[in-house]
């Protein structure tokens, strides 16, 4: 899991419609129909998307993106677990999915099992709980995205 610091995010954001002449751009998903057409296939873009958004309408725009940020308005709204999921299992995104907003420490584990690969932490929590975290758990009974299936002990003869 990365941990970005929004101070030092090499992705630039679209602001008054103006968008940077260089490096990778974030769009808003509004944004990027009203680019979309223009864009070079070879700069790197990517969408910050409500929890509200339906992914898999998404469409073929989602294999263009690098980067995807899924939003937690409240860190008990949990629908971008759910978007991360079906971004990872369902569309095969290969990209990068970051949460951001109000993202704590606690969620990291399940972030992680979810298709998150880097997060941007409220700014109240701290990079190194956030690590330890990641080591609550030795291993899990249940599929996630990484593990496909159950993990069943054999038994013994």
């Amino acid at each position: 899991m990365r941990f970005i610091d929004a101070s030092e995010d090499r992705w630039q954001t679209v602001c008054d419609q103006l968008v940077p002449p260089t490096g990778p751009v974030l769009f808003t998903l509004e944004q990027w129909a009203s680019h979309r057409d223009a864009w070079p296939r070879d700069r790197a873009a990517g969408v910050s998307l409500p929890n509200t958004a339906d992914v898999e309408a998404l469409g073929a725009d989602v294999q263009r993106w690098a980067l995807i940020v899924l939003q937690f308005p409240k860190w008990t709204d949990g629908r971008a677990y759910s978007q991360a999921r079906l971004l990872r299992t369902r569309l095969r995104f290969g990209g990068e999915v970051r949460a951001a907003g109000d993202a704590l420490v606690d969620m990291l584990p399940l972030l992680q099992r979810s298709g998150f690969d880097a997060v941007q932490l409220r700014s109240d929590q701290s990079v190194s709980a956030a690590q330890r975290a990641l080591r609550f758990f030795a291993g899990h009974y249940q599929g996630d995205v990484t593990e496909r299936r159950p993990l069943f002990a054999r038994p013994q003869s």
